[in-house]
Order: C-alpha cells, then sequence, then structure tokens
C-alpha cells in the first residue's frame, strides 16, 4: 500500500464516521458519543496527512503514534454506540474492520520505522 491509498483510506474513514453519526437516533448520548468519534476519526486522516510531511524520522514516528491512537479511539466509541444498542453491531461491522486494518497497517509502519532508524551493529 503506498502513501496516496492510506491518505485515501483514513480521509473516507473518517467522512464514513460522519456519516454513520448523522445516522444516529436523537440523543444526549448520541450526540456526545458522536461528537467523540467524529473529533477522533476525522483527526485519523488529518494526522496521516501530517506524518507524511513529517520533518524527521521521529517526528513521523510521533504522528503516526497520534494516528494510531485516534484510530484505536474511534473504535472504542463505535464499539460504544453498538455497547449502548444506538447501531447495530452488522451497520459498522466494515467501518470496525476498516479500523482494524488502518490500525494494523499503522503500527506496523511505526516498527518499521523505528527498526529502520536504528543504526547497524
Amino acid at each position: 500500500m503506498n502513501n496516496l491509498d492510506l491518505k485515501t483510506r483514513t480521509f473516507a474513514f473518517g467522512i464514513r464516521c460522519v456519516r454513520l453519526v448523522e445516522k444516529l437516533p436523537k440523543g444526549m448520548v448520541s450526540e456526545l458519543f458522536g461528537r467523540q468519534l467524529i473529533r477522533c476519526a476525522t483527526s485519523v486522516g488529518a494526522n496521516y496527512r501530517a506524518a507524511a510531511r513529517a520533518r524527521s524520522r521521529a517526528d513521523f514516528i510521533s504522528k503516526l503514534g497520534i494516528v494510531e491512537e485516534e484510530c484505536d479511539e474511534s473504535m472504542y466509541w463505535i464499539e460504544s454506540l453498538v455497547e449502548m444498542n444506538l447501531i447495530k453491531l452488522k451497520q459498522v461491522d466494515d467501518l470496525l474492520k476498516e479500523a482494524n486494518e488502518i490500525l494494523s497497517i499503522i503500527i506496523s509502519s511505526i516498527n518499521t520505522a523505528r527498526k529502520n532508524g536504528k543504526p547497524a551493529k
């Protein structure tokens, strides 16, 4: 997967989460959880773009760490919406799978960047 593909996927993930929140039933919990989901899900793509423009390997790793945290938090809020019966699991199953795939790619990228940054022994 190249940089452009992941930019596209992380952007689309954020948009899909925004659309999910728009479909939630009205209520205080939906609004609170929805705001949190929108904040972290859109941050996934925004911070991935920032990582792509990092000024150093350390900066790249740091920014990818933020992407990792925000993606994991997005999964938390989606799972919370399901647990609170505000949405059915089958409606978000693909979204959770996509979040998990993005998370796996990001973790792998962080590990590779760390490994490549260490001097040979």
